[in-house]
């Protein structure tokens, strides 16, 4: 599938006070857009390229961001005391963010089953194709940050990927989630005529590294 938008953030995840975007859409990204779109829990998607449609553009914004989270405590406390106040401009601070701007990618997925599934990868990727046409999500989809949204998504066209190549480093993988919790793997991303190939498996790294991948997409 396609799809565009205005604004674009995909966090490096080695700026842990500024945001710096990745000059392309990660893997983990385009999953989240493609479960946007259609979601089944008998099957995962496996992204295998992601194709830049646009030359790469920056630009730069300020955000006024909270430091802190709202606590389930604190909301008990709150729902129970009406004089309990969250003080924004107590905890806001801003940050630069640099991100990029008329962005286009076209994405390359297979479905995945899962061993107790009772259909077939066929049939889902029907359902998704059938959805993609509509238009349809259960929830928009949005590129690394809920405030840049895909403007517009749809079916493969024949426009050629942009020609620009640039060594990427180690970029998110994908995110494993069991009863002992989160876990990372990276791959070493190369963006080649404008063509981004996912592995089909991603490599751990060491503990500090996995807890960096905690910054975002």
């Amino acid at each position: 599938m396609e799809l565009e938008g205005p604004l674009a953030c995909f966090t490096r995840p080695e700026f842990k006070t500024e945001r710096l975007s990745y000059p392309v859409m990660t893997p983990s990204a385009a999953k989240g857009i493609l479960e946007a779109i259609f979601w089944k829990p008998q099957f995962q998607y496996q992204i295998q390229r992601i194709e830049v449609l646009k030359p790469v553009k920056w630009f730069h914004v300020r955000r006024n961001e909270v430091e802190s989270m709202l606590t389930l405590d604190w909301v008990r406390r709150a729902m129970a005391d009406k004089t309990v106040r969250f003080d924004v401009e107590e905890f806001r601070d801003q940050r630069n963010m640099v991100c990029l701007r008329d962005v286009a990618y076209r994405i390359f997925a297979q479905v995945k089953m899962a061993p107790e599934a009772d259909g077939t990868d066929a049939k889902y990727r029907d359902m998704f194709r059938r959805r993609v046409e509509r238009g349809a999500s259960y929830s928009h989809p949005f590129l690394g940050t809920r405030e840049f949204s895909v403007s517009r998504f749809g079916k493969p066209s024949g426009r050629p990927p942009w020609r620009g190549s640039e060594k990427i480093g180690a970029m998110l993988h994908s995110i494993e989630y069991s009863e002992s919790g989160e876990s990372y793997t990276w791959f070493d991303a190369q963006l080649k005529n404008g063509v981004l190939e996912i592995p089909r498996e991603g490599i751990r790294l060491p503990s500090a590294a996995v807890g960096a991948g905690r910054q975002g997409r």
